[in-house]
């Protein structure tokens, strides 16, 4: 039987932040037997928590994981609670493989999905990703990662005014979610899925609870805008991080239903700075680093600290995730 060691091994484009690397790069032999893994995996759980805290992403190469099953084994090795999508307010279409894995966004192969933190524009949202790659795809679908400190960072000393606006006034976001699934639309679940409705007057309802503010459609799709949400967070570390999904909504949540330039504004209403937007954008893609998946690679993401996306791809790519609470 093969000994399974860990190691940690390079990439060119990995990325130096203070003392740390960016991402975390583990690799372990690929004949590892599944008990093995498990039992690494729980021995070493608290290390791998704090090394994620600290370097915001890490990637898990080599460990034998084949399938959703074997993947909902490994995440069950953490015992983190779970943060299932049925409760979640994502806009994207998922479906469940097992109660804690279920596909990635279902959105098509040429579509983007920018820079973001999970489930930043809803008031609810996980503190960890995981990812596992079942498929790698024949060409492109890497998963973007971003460190939002060091993107506030530059931000601040770019667009002072920006990020004080942000900070002070927080965001709001606006969507027009469909009646039906939208498998062509990154933002397509529908609203009696995304609330965990089934009629108009329990949507209604939850959504007042929620603090958001609605408008139905004449096609029963629905218009929702956010109470204020954060756009910068404080870590317990005590770092400020870029928290939120201003990103991906400005540059993607364009759909048959939804405008991206009408999806966000400042939590007062005011207008979000066009300029300050590109800028942000400019310097996110300067410090992003591409995750090229692997078939078997899994990844762990801090939510808080790291932001990501999907580029595009061509043939059968199958990524699926997990969240935690």
């Amino acid at each position: 039987m093969t000994q399974f060691t860990v190691e940690r091994f390079a990439d060119s484009n990995q990325q130096r932040v203070g003392d740390e690397v960016f991402p975390l790069l583990l690799q372990a032999p690929k004949s590892a037997a599944m008990g093995a893994v498990l039992d690494w995996v729980r021995t070493h759980r608290q290390d791998l928590q704090t090394q994620l805290s600290q370097h915001g992403a890490i990637v898990l190469r080599g460990f034998g994981i084949a399938d959703s099953d074997q993947f909902d084994r490994l995440i069950r090795a953490f015992d983190w609670p779970n943060f299932t999508y049925s409760e979640s307010l994502s806009n994207a279409v998922r479906r469940n493989r097992t109660e804690r894995v279920f596909t990635a966004n279902e959105a098509p192969s040429s579509v983007s999905i920018y820079l973001h933190h999970e489930m930043a524009q809803t008031p609810v949202y996980p503190s960890r990703l995981l990812f596992f790659c079942q498929q790698a795809a024949a060409s492109g679908g890497a998963t973007p990662i971003c460190r939002s400190d060091l993107l506030l960072s530059r931000l601040r000393h770019s667009c002072p005014d920006f990020v004080d606006a942000c900070e002070a006034l927080g965001v709001r976001y606006s969507q027009t979610m469909p009646a039906e699934e939208d498998l062509n639309s990154g933002q397509g679940r529908s609203w009696r899925s995304t609330l965990s409705v089934t009629d108009r007057q329990q949507a209604e309802q939850r959504l007042q609870k929620l603090g958001y503010r609605w408008d139905w459609q004449r096609d029963d799709g629905l218009r929702v805008t956010t109470p204020v949400l954060p756009a910068v967070r404080t870590l317990s570390s005590g770092a400020k991080v870029f928290f939120n999904q201003l990103i991906a909504a400005y540059r993607g949540w364009q759909d048959a239903r939804n405008q991206a330039d009408k999806s966000i504004c400042l939590g007062d209403g005011s207008a979000i700075d066009v300029n300050a937007m590109g800028t942000a954008i400019a310097l996110a893609d300067e410090l992003t680093f591409d995750i090229d998946w692997q078939t078997g690679d899994v990844v762990l993401l801090d939510n808080f600290l790291v932001m990501h996306g999907r580029r595009t791809f061509s043939g059968e790519r199958r990524v699926l995730a997990s969240l935690v609470a």
